[in-house]
């Protein structure tokens, strides 16, 4: 007999403590290989596709798409080495693939075998019942009759409560919503189709939503977890513990642009301007590593690290990223630039592993992107300092004397005054700028 193994969230990376399950990728009595991937779920830092150390037949699931489940829940159960589902009656295999909708006490443990099972009871369906169900779809209309309740053929999908919330919170009539999973079950993708299209202008078509006044009036609701619940939390741990302060200088980018050019004309992988800024960044830092640490509030030390793991700030829909490039004093701007559209594109496709997002030492953050010329950014903590760089725009500036349009950024440091003080900071900024104004101060370290 093939030994049924228990599949739990793993682990996915720094201080994650759950995750949400946003898409299965096998369903019961798929065969599976070791390290196939089974589910993809969404962390407080990344979408993850999670493979199973297991390869065999999948025996049952745990929680259904949208839960939310903690590190240590059972995901899948998988019957090692079998090739098919083992014997079983219909109606058991049927209940293992629909455990992860059954409502229980803790949801995404699966059914509970230590009691004998029991028939679930088919409540007849009526206007007054509160917890709206969608009957199969063959099943044909019956004819009106107010004083007789019509039963479903099939048993009654059961909507999960993050479901039912997500439909109160947007105002969504459950009722109204024809469910797109198993015999008609509403997910989670069927309320937030729902609630686009009850945010859209026009006219919603009446059989899609029915808007409740109550909460319209209320303003829109929306959850503060995942990645915006981790960036808040981050920001706001920053805010409590670091006594920042901010320095900037304006700096002539001619010359930066100018090299810039000339190293792409040559051929070859192009170079892009936020290398270039990393590039000098880790020279700063060799400098100044003050800048390159950490405060160690439990020890009352500061932690001054020996390598350079450099994030960058990327905007994605699902928010605001920091991968992160390590080691990146041991990489030339070619290097750089390989790294930095590698993982821009993991980001943008929600594929960055938990390991891209942490760890980084000092944080590049090219705000500039976005046409606005100044900022005073937050520290991603628990670093020490942040450099932002705004928009690089033709400005009056005067050059060997003469008045002359050049190429003109703002340069901002916000760091730790804990672990330096403002000469520090302005040293290190400085060389950042002088570099930035003439690039050849960088081959005297290359």
């Amino acid at each position: 007999m093939p030994q049924v193994m228990e599949f739990k969230l793993p682990d996915l990376g720094e201080g994650l403590t759950e995750a949400e399950i946003v898409r299965w990728l096998v369903a019961v009595g798929d065969v599976v290989a070791i390290d196939q991937p089974v589910v993809e779920v969404e962390t407080a830092k990344a979408m993850v596709e999670v493979p199973c150390p297991y390869g065999g037949v999948v025996t049952a699931r745990f929680g259904e798409e949208g839960t939310e489940l903690p590190v240590g829940a059972p995901l899948i159960t998988v019957a090692v080495g079998a090739s098919s589902l083992p014997e079983a009656p219909a109606a058991q295999a049927a209940e293992a693939e629909g455990s992860g909708n059954v409502p229980r006490p803790l949801i995404g443990y699966g059914e509970d075998h230590s009691r004998p099972a029991r028939r679930r009871r088919v409540r007849p369906v009526t206007a007054a019942v509160s917890a709206p169900v969608a009957a199969p779809a063959a099943a044909p209309a019956p004819a009106p009759a107010p004083a007789v309740p019509v039963a479903p053929a099939g048993p009654v999908p059961v909507i999960s409560p993050l479901v039912r919330k997500l439909a109160k919170d947007g105002g969504v009539d459950l009722r109204a919503l024809q469910g797109s999973g198993p015999e008609g079950l509403i997910l989670r993708a069927d309320v937030e189709a729902a609630l686009v299209a009850l945010r859209a202008p026009g006219p919603a078509p009446a059989a899609a939503v029915a808007p409740t006044a109550a909460v319209s009036a209320q303003g829109e609701r929306i959850p503060l977890k995942g990645v915006r619940g981790a960036v808040a939390e981050k920001l706001s741990r920053s805010r409590r513990e670091i006594p920042e302060a901010t320095c900037w200088v304006d700096a002539d980018a001619t010359e930066l642009m100018a090299a810039r050019a000339a190293m792409n004309a040559v051929g070859g992988p192009k170079i892009s301007v936020l290398a270039l800024l990393a590039r000098i960044c880790t020279a700063a830092l060799a400098r100044y590593p003050e800048l390159n640490s950490t405060v160690d509030l439990a020890a009352k030390e500061i932690v001054r690290l020996p390598s350079v793991h450099l994030g960058f700030a990327a905007q994605t829909d699902r928010g605001l990223v920091v991968p992160v490039v390590r080691d990146a004093q041991h990489r030339n701007p070619e290097s750089l630039s390989a790294e930095f559209a590698r993982l821009t594109e993991l980001a943008r496709a929600g594929k960055l592993a938990p390991a891209d997002l942490t760890g980084g030492t000092f944080t590049l953050n090219n705000y500039g992107v976005f046409g606005v010329d100044g900022s005073t950014p937050i520290i991603n903590h628990p670093e020490a300092a942040m450099l932002g760089v705004g928009r690089i725009i033709d400005k009056p500036w005067v050059h060997e004397g003469q008045l002359a349009v050049r190429k003109v950024v703002q340069l901002s440091l916000t760091f730790d005054h804990r672990v330096c003080d403002g000469g520090t900071a302005g040293g290190f900024l400085r060389y950042v700028a002088d570099c930035v104004e003439s690039p050849a101060v960088l081959l005297r370290r290359l």
